[in-house]
């Protein structure tokens, strides 16, 4: 039979159902023609054929004769599968007899109407002779079944007598088609032998030997010990029964298979979809990693380089103050040996001299204790900054540690991941393979581990965290003890103090409200101060607008807000960037409450001061006040 063109893109055997379905539905739609005439049929898939004009009973066995064929191709037994079902569905259901789907398997050498009794049954007669004399028993059955042995019986049962015969004996094969051969090759051999049935019939020339022939309906049918033994253990069946019982098996099988596999394949498809969707969190995963990585390495390096300037400035310091120190010893020195020279030249001057002397003494030990002290406060810098260098190496360590615990976690969760994805893959391929229960066994302890060690990472970053939050604490309320004492000794000119942000800068507004306005009236320019920085505290009122830069969300002020549009035009460009800069500041620091929070503030450099920046300049603060005290007593 040749090939339809349509096999020249083929498909799988996974997808037979749906394009089984594909074809029914386009010739349900008319877009390929089957009906050819009155009573004239033709396969639309098969236009090389010889023979093109059916009747529909014969193109009905046509296409399912192929449709079930194992050598064709996944498309062409789709294709005629989806030709069958439309034949069944669409054009026999119209027809007043239902169609008879004949199997495509060879014939036997009887007719296929011919009754069979089934399981397939010989009998054997005139055993009298052979077993003259002997009891029924299994050393009997088993004598005959090794005489029959070349037929491959399956069970001989030996059964009384009746009027024509003392012994006969039941011979039972194998159900399946083998065994029928093996019957009708029983049945030729007695025939063969001229001991057939109809030999048998013949009285006048019946022989002393056996006699044998394949139980048919009128054996079944008989009265006496052989017909009820066939109706007690068997059935009358024909061989197209058989066959015809046999196709519908075989397609209720390939049905439930192809069902099978379309689960299969379905649930292969999920878990090929979620593990896309793990390596796309994992990727997204493994980005952020690398952002905080690098944010943190942005921030350690600003923090060491923070740290050296801090301490290079005090170092600096101190060697500038031991420096001043040497000078004024060796000044003291030289005004000693002018004094001796003096004392040398003129007695008359001694008692000047010895006061001279008393109070350059005096002078010289308090330089002596200035040193001391100073050498001392070197002392505990030294230490401090080495504290400091500890404290960093410290936090460096937890903060490597805790990049690591990071990373651990998101590999522990990608294994995880992978090991569930894998388990599931294992559940649906089936449990009959010893192998692959065994290695189920050991994807479920390992993640069972994998799970345990995720808990103890989960358990000792909590604890870190906790760690952490104490430290953040106690720095906060450092910080607040800062703010707190450190207005009260910090003057006019001090360079680093604490600053309330969000707070509109009355001096610099007051000042670029004369410039436009040309107002002297302070009870007027105070009570506009205090109107905008009402303006500025009102939740309502939030000038900004979110835009993208770099891929980041940022807020800006809105140029075309109507109030500082009026505020520009009233009171000058600088009044109006005096409130943006006090309407950036509460917006970064508190937008929630609109209130100035306070904050510590390096005023020379304008910019938010740092703790150690803020403990160095309180260090050195402390110096030069001991150093003027020291030098006035």
């Amino acid at each position: 039979m040749e090939h339809s063109s349509s096999e020249d893109s083929d498909i799988s055997d996974s997808d037979i159902v749906e394009h089984r379905e594909k074809t029914y539905a386009q010739l349900r739609a008319g877009k390929l023609k089957v009906k050819h005439g009155e009573n004239a049929f033709r396969c639309p898939f098969c236009p090389g054929k010889k023979k093109q004009d059916y009747n529909l009973k014969d193109l009905l066995q046509h296409a399912t004769g192929i449709g079930a064929a194992p050598k064709r191709s996944a498309k062409v037994k789709a294709t005629h599968l989806g030709l069958a079902m439309f034949l069944e569905k669409d054009i026999a259901s119209s027809l007043e007899k239902p169609l008879q789907i004949v199997a495509n398997k060879p014939k036997t050498p009887n007719s296929e109407e011919e009754v069979f009794v089934w399981p397939w049954m010989g009998i054997v007669v005139n055993l009298q002779y052979e077993l003259k004399g002997e009891e029924y028993s299994r050393e009997c059955e088993e004598r005959l079944r090794a005489q029959l042995s070349r037929f491959r019986p399956l069970q001989v049962a030996i059964l009384g007598g009746d009027n024509d015969q003392t012994f006969c004996a039941i011979v039972k094969f194998a159900k399946d088609w083998s065994g029928l051969k093996d019957a009708l090759a029983f049945e030729k051999h007695f025939v063969v032998e001229q001991h057939g049935k109809t030999d048998w019939n013949k009285i006048n020339c019946r022989k002393d030997d056996l006699y044998g022939w394949l139980a048919r309906s009128d054996d079944y049918n008989s009265p006496g010990t052989i017909g009820g033994h066939l109706r007690e253990n068997g059935d009358l069946r024909s061989v197209g029964d058989l066959e015809r019982e046999g196709l519908q098996e075989t397609g209720k099988r390939v049905a439930h298979y192809a069902r099978q596999i379309e689960v299969r394949n379905k649930h292969m498809r999920e878990l090929e979809m979620k593990n896309n969707q793990n390596a796309m969190k994992l990727d997204r995963m493994m980005e952020e990693k690398d952002r905080l990585v690098e944010e943190h390495n942005e921030k350690i390096r600003k923090m060491q380089k923070a740290a050296c300037q801090n301490s290079r400035k005090i170092i600096d310091e101190n060697i500038r103050l031991y420096g001043e120190l040497e000078s004024r010893k060796k000044e003291i020195d030289r005004k000693c040996e002018q004094l001796e020279m003096f004392a040398t030249k003129s007695n008359t001057d001694r008692e000047k001299l010895d006061a001279a002397k008393e109070k350059n003494a005096k002078e010289n030990r308090l330089l002596n204790l200035a040193t001391l002290k100073q050498n001392e406060e070197y002392e505990k810098l030294l230490r401090l900054v080495k504290k400091q260098e500890h404290e960093k190496e410290d936090t460096l360590k937890k903060l490597y540690n805790l990049e690591m615990q990071l990373a651990s976690k998101q590999k522990l969760e990608l294994e995880i991941e992978q090991l569930r994805g894998e388990l599931e893959v294992m559940k649906h391929m089936g449990d009959a393979d010893t192998s692959l229960k065994e290695k189920l066994d050991e994807l479920r302890e390992t993640l069972e581990n994998k799970d345990e060690e995720m808990e103890a990472i989960d358990s000792l970053n909590q604890t870190l965290i906790i760690k952490e939050r104490r430290t953040n604490d106690e720095l906060e309320e450092a910080k607040k003890a800062l703010m707190t004492s450190l207005p009260k000794t910090s003057g006019a000119r001090s360079l680093i103090g604490v600053r309330r942000m969000g707070e509109l800068d009355q001096k610099a507004f007051l000042d670029a409200c004369k410039e436009k306005t040309a107002e002297d009236d302070e009870e007027k320019l105070a009570l506009l101060c205090s109107k905008w920085e009402d303006e500025i505290r009102q939740p309502e009122w939030h000038p900004f607008k979110v835009i993208q830069v770099d891929g980041e969300a940022k807020e800006i002020i809105k140029e075309d807000d109507d109030k500082l549009q009026a505020l520009k035009a009233e009171l000058g460009e600088k009044a109006h960037n005096v409130v943006v800069k006090a309407l950036h500041e509460i917006n970064e620091y508190n937008p929630s409450g609109r209130y100035p929070l306070p904050e510590l503030w390096n005023f020379k450099d304008d910019q938010k001061a740092p703790m150690g920046e803020v403990a160095a300049y309180i260090v050195k603060r402390w110096k030069t006040y001991k150093r003027k005290h020291t030098y006035s007593t």
